[in-house]
């Protein structure tokens, strides 16, 4: 917390252009966040610098019992609040022409991508730090920042440090789900300070990099915001969503458990308190749905005594897990408005950010739904992508980007992103690019491709990754919600969209878990929790995991890779996990038993990895996840190694950068000629150059033709990996392919020039024989 002798003087921050300096001001040397970012005002002063400039009052101390009717409690309450904090932080901001130097009404995935196209996505709590260094001490390491840039990585998104999870009394509780219950603007002690944040961003500056932070604009954690809006104190209450029951309904609500705060509401209580006129009832959907656990989203608090005196209790909203109340955009006070925008602005113009994810942005407007049996209308409502715009448009106005993470309908993620985030997490491709691994079809992956471009969301505004901290989700909103009414042609049938969803989920299920996949598990309703390298594990038939040989890894490897080549051999942004460069297995469900209590299976794909070889007889992180296998080793290690992922990654990503395919524009996803081929056709910055993406997502060697309308006959087509001439599109529009096991290639389709005269086409038995052995590694 801020400490009063850090107050900084008017003599500190003052510009003498009196009689002692007539020639006024010296301009200093222009700075990297100067240069790029002219709209951010100067780096705001340290976190205990910034309440020094407000009136100094006597730090509260814990003392008396933690209720409302003890002012002290209170008093401590709204010092530890991030709407006290937000207040603080806006007046910075506001008065500043800096502040109007930058567009900021349209997203521009484009200028986003130039300043950060591949990701490396950490979670805190599973990075084997540097010994005795904290995990952001370890982020900002010289070291692994120059291996990174060597891989060809030039963004880090931190993921969630700041202090999360709740309020009990005097004490703060943990998390409830993985720090994305956020209680504070502070950083969280268990992964550094503020100065080691910083000194992450001057480090990532110096490589060419970015650094990424989070804020959750749909939910807090049940911090002193929560405590204080129970309590009913100023504009606390306007924050969340949630009603106050008066004590002669009190009927109406469930009894709280023995030890507990809040207890969720049953559907029956969930419709007496719609029908009493208190909440809007059932939603589109229960997230989280677990019996006896998470039936509504809706929860009762237990009575709280006020600094008024008077007790009460409330029903509030949670569309995630039950310490996260979400928060009300549209209340009169804007409290959750001024909350976020004050957090947006503490990541971006005081610890050095350049972007912020938006997580669960989709979910930030609700309503009753105009008939009595409908559900309110919770997803896709248009006061969410209001306040998409406000928190994108506010980014961008002190020269950041946004990405959300918002797994709707395509339509939805459309709309959102025409005034809202620069880049959106592409969910819909995800489970379908798993799917054709999982098959080795790739039929419902090309009809998810087709269908965002026929929509109008483009791959350039996508965030394509790999695994992240969450499950490998299979919901497939888009055709399940929206269009569950629509056909769609699949595998020679009509499909509903509901239908369709549901052949694809059991398709997941069937192949990835149970005796298929026994390492990887269900998660609720939502997906499944797995490893990339497990999903391919199975997906090649491999039940036991315990003891892989070296032919095995290799198998694994080589699919990696071509999952690697999917998400990042097209426009947008590639994005990668320690989990990916380590090749990281599933934990078996016995080391975490402590963590899976709630239900939460996705535990077990989020072990302890060590990227440097930190401390190689580490057995957990320290935050206490246990360490998993590493299929492929510390980075070091493998960049080391010619043939080893990272290494044959970097090669991957260095056609990426050459030729600009993170920005260029997709043109088609033609039908192939074998089911298990993806063929996608990228136009590149230069006339008459494109690039063409196939890939092999079977195991089995594969020899097919790739055409394309965009074509023109008799241009070359030259590996991009080689420089050499691969072959030449005849007057159909076609060329032949061959490609090995899990294979990808990224080919340059580019007009005939006079050296190719003396080149010359191979010969296509040639080119199928060579084609059957080439790798990413040629």
């Amino acid at each position: 917390m801020a400490k009063d002798d850090d107050v900084v003087t008017d003599r500190e921050t003052a510009v003498d252009d009196g009689p002692d300096n007539p020639e006024g001001h010296e301009p200093s040397e222009i700075t990297y966040a100067e240069q790029f970012y002219p709209a951010r005002p100067r780096r705001l002063r340290p976190r205990a610098r910034l309440r020094g400039l407000f009136p100094i009052r006597p730090k509260s101390g814990r003392t008396g019992k933690p209720s409302g009717d003890n002012p002290d409690y209170v008093e401590w309450l709204t010092d530890e609040s991030m709407l006290a904090d937000a207040k603080k932080i806006a007046g910075q901001f506001s008065g500043q022409g800096s502040m109007w130097q930058n567009p900021f009404a349209n997203p521009d995935p484009r200028a986003a991508i130039e300043k950060t196209s591949v990701w490396f996505t950490a979670y805190p709590i599973s990075m084997i730090t540097k010994p005795g260094c904290s995990f952001l001490g370890t982020l900002g390491d010289e070291d692994l920042w120059s291996v990174f840039q060597q891989i060809g990585i030039d963004g880090v998104h931190t993921g969630p440090v700041k202090a999360a999870g709740g309020i009990s009394g005097w004490e703060f509780t943990p998390s409830v789900d993985g720090h994305f219950d956020r209680i504070s603007t502070n950083i969280d002690e268990a992964f550094g300070t503020e100065d080691e944040f910083r000194a992450v961003c001057e480090v990532a500056t110096a490589h060419d990099g970015t650094v990424i932070d989070d804020i959750v604009p749909g939910h807090t954690g049940k911090g002193a915001d929560f405590r204080l809006a129970e309590m009913k104190v100023g504009d606390y209450p306007g924050i969340y969503h949630m009603v106050e029951i008066p004590p002669e309904d009190w009927g109406l609500l469930p009894k709280v458990p023995r030890g507990a705060d809040s207890v969720n509401l049953d559907a029956e209580a969930e419709h007496r308190l719609e029908r009493a006129g208190y909440i809007i009832g059932r939603l589109q959907r229960v997230i989280f749905f677990e019996p006896g656990v998470k039936e509504t989203n809706w929860s009762a608090t237990a009575p709280v005594t006020g600094p008024d005196g008077v007790e009460r209790r409330w029903v509030y909203l949670h569309y995630f897990k039950e310490g996260q109340p979400s928060i009300n955009w549209l209340d009169p006070t804007f409290a959750g408005m001024r909350l976020v925008i004050g957090d947006a602005l503490h990541s971006l113009g005081d610890l050095g950010t350049g972007a912020l994810r938006l997580d669960a942005n989709g979910f930030l407007g609700v309503e009753k739904a105009s008939s009595e049996d409908a559900p309110a209308w919770s997803e896709g409502h248009p006061l969410s992508e209001a306040a998409n715009q406000l928190i994108a448009s506010m980014v961008r106005k002190v020269g950041g980007f946004t990405f959300q993470e918002l797994n709707l309908t395509i339509d939805d993620i459309k709309n959102s992103s025409e005034r809202g985030a620069d880049l959106s997490y592409d969910f819909v491709n995800r489970p379908a690019y798993h799917h054709a691994m999982a098959t080795a079809d790739t039929e419902f992956l090309r009809l998810t491709l087709n269908a965002a471009r026929e929509i109008g969301v483009e791959p350039v505004s996508l965030v394509h990754a790999l695994q992240n901290h969450d499950e490998m989700t299979y919901e497939l909103v888009h055709f399940a919600t929206r269009h569950s009414e629509d056909l769609f042609a699949f595998r020679g049938q009509t499909y509903t969209g509901e239908a369709l969803a549901v052949r694809i989920r059991a398709d997941l299920i069937e192949r990835l878990t149970g005796e298929a996949g026994p390492y990887n598990s269900t998660f609720t309703q939502n997906g499944i929790a797995s490893t990339t390298a497990t999903i391919i594990a199975a997906s090649l038939g491999y039940t036991d995991i315990a003891a892989l040989d070296d032919e095995q890894i290799e198998k694994i490897k080589q699919a990696h890779l071509l999952l690697a080549m999917f998400n990042a051999l097209q426009p947008g942004v590639f994005a990668l996990s320690g989990w990916d460069l380590c090749g990281m297995l599933t934990l078996p469900r016995d080391r975490i038993g402590w963590l899976l209590g709630t239900g939460d299976t996705r535990w077990i794909h989020r072990s302890a990895y060590d990227l440097m070889d930190y401390r190689p007889d580490a057995t957990e992180s320290q935050s206490r996840m246990p360490r998993g296998v590493s299929l492929y080793g510390p980075l070091p290690q493998q960049l080391a190694d010619e043939h080893s992922f990272a290494s044959r990654l970097s090669r991957v990503l260095r056609v990426r950068r050459d030729h600009k395919i993170a920005s260029s524009v997709q043109l088609d996803v033609p039908p192939v000629s074998n089911k298990a081929m993806l063929v996608m056709v990228h136009q590149l910055e230069e006339p008459d150059h494109l690039q063409v993406t196939v890939l092999n997502f079977s195991d089995q060697v594969l020899f097919g033709s790739v055409r394309s309308e965009y074509f023109t006959p008799r241009h070359m087509v030259v590996d991009m990996f080689s420089d050499q001439v691969f072959s030449e599109v005849d007057d159909l529009k076609t060329f032949s392919v061959a490609l090995a096991g899990h294979q990808g290639l990224s080919l340059l389709v580019r007009p005939r020039t006079d050296d190719d005269l003396d080149v010359g086409v191979p010969a296509f038995a040639e080119s199928l024989a060579e084609g059957a052995l080439r790798t990413v590694e040629s």
